[in-house]
């Protein structure tokens, strides 16, 4: 546990980071996660259900639909602890995101199904290289007394196996109206990516897919209002898993330095080698007291938590890029190799960074929001 840690986190957010990190440990090793990119596998649907038995489905789902409620602070924590073992789970876009949007819609049959780990979701938004909800093109055009979808969706994590899809479609030329469908609706075709760091993507076509009113959530029209404070959700959870990502890999960087020997002594004891240690520590502390910030604001002023969010994000993606370069600089030629865990990391940070909006989208949010 690290300094900032020991100050600000509470005797039971303590308490659940060494149970996460004890589990994952042993049921979730960056080997496991190595054996399923191997077998080309999404994530492991064992694993899921027992983070569902163990309430983590259910972090943010309201006790009345059967969840723990714990608030964004421990799914931050739950995220760092996955991040740190490289764990591949549908955490991010269904327990996270998805759980926040539902539960502002009050959809509690789709909560309860979340918190039993009996369905999934992927958030299908973006339709270009970046992310930019603003810019959706898809329409959803009336046709009696529903919608058909037709447009496409790119690079949808988790969109190749997700049960359901949160989709963001413009049903006019000023509004976007956000739906819940089944991912298996006529007229809808996925298209697997494999990203660089293993990961399920998918390319979604939406040939004419029919929707009806019970699949809006929030108001017609006025989609971003019902999916920002999950799209804030998981920014936050995203930025957590770097910040854990870039900490793990900082002590597998370390211990590597101890070991390895050249010229009659340990790495380790290269004064360049410590400052440059040194470096990424302080990054990873400043991180995290931004990372801890940007939880607590989402649990007790929502309203107000762009900026606290965004500071969030931007700074765990520059700060898990530094630590992953370091890391496989530091490791030299065998830090290339595949063969050897700390390549994972970097791929993962890539992948990462641009997830829910890159450094260059943050920092305009944070610039915008101090009058820049």
């Amino acid at each position: 546990m690290t300094d900032i840690q020991t100050l600000i986190e509470s005797e039971d957010e303590v308490m659940l980071r060494d149970a996460a990190r004890g589990f994952l440990a042993e049921a979730a090793p960056v080997s496991a996660f190595r054996a399923l990119r191997d077998a080309g596998g999404a994530y492991d649907k064992a694993l899921w259900s027992e983070m569902a038995q163990m309430g983590w489905t259910g972090v943010l789902v309201p006790e009345a639909q059967g969840g723990a409620d714990m608030g964004h602070r421990a799914a931050g924590i739950l995220a760092e602890e996955m991040g740190a073992n490289l764990v591949a789970s549908p955490f991010l876009s269904t327990a996270v995101i998805a759980a926040t949007v539902l539960r502002g819609a009050g959809a509690q049959a789709r909560l309860e199904q979340i918190t039993q780990g009996e369905v999934t979701y992927a958030l299908a938004v973006d339709e270009g290289n970046k992310h930019a909800p603003d810019a959706v093109t898809m329409r959803a055009e009336p046709v009696g007394n529903g919608y058909r979808l037709s447009g496409t969706k790119r690079l949808v994590a988790d969109g190749g196996f997700a049960d359901r899809l949160l989709v963001l479609a413009r049903t006019s030329d000023t509004g976007l109206t956000l739906f819940d469908l089944e991912a298996g609706a006529a007229g809808l075709a996925r298209t697997p990516k494999r990203t660089i760091d293993g990961r399920d993507h998918a390319d979604l076509s939406f040939d004419g897919v029919e929707a009806t009113g019970a699949d809006i959530l929030g108001t017609l029209g006025d989609g971003l209002t019902a999916l920002g404070p999950g799209l804030l959700a998981g920014q936050a959870a995203v930025a957590a898993e770097l910040s854990g990502l870039a900490r793990q890999a900082a002590g597998i960087t370390l211990a590597y330095l101890g070991e390895r020997k050249q010229f009659g002594r340990a790495i380790g004891s290269f004064q360049a080698l410590q400052h440059r240690a040194a470096h990424l520590y302080a990054e990873q502390e400043i991180t995290l007291s931004a990372l801890i910030n940007a939880g607590r604001v989402l649990d007790h002023t929502p309203a107000e938590a762009e900026l606290a969010v965004s500071l969030a994000k931007a700074r765990a993606t520059a700060t898990a890029r530094l630590t992953v370069s370091e890391a496989v600089q530091m490791h030299g030629g065998i830090g290339m190799t595949d063969e050897h865990d700390i390549g994972f990391y970097m791929k993962r940070a890539r992948v990462g960074a641009e997830y829910l909006g890159d450094y260059g989208y943050h920092a305009a949010r944070i610039a915008a929001a101090r009058g820049f």
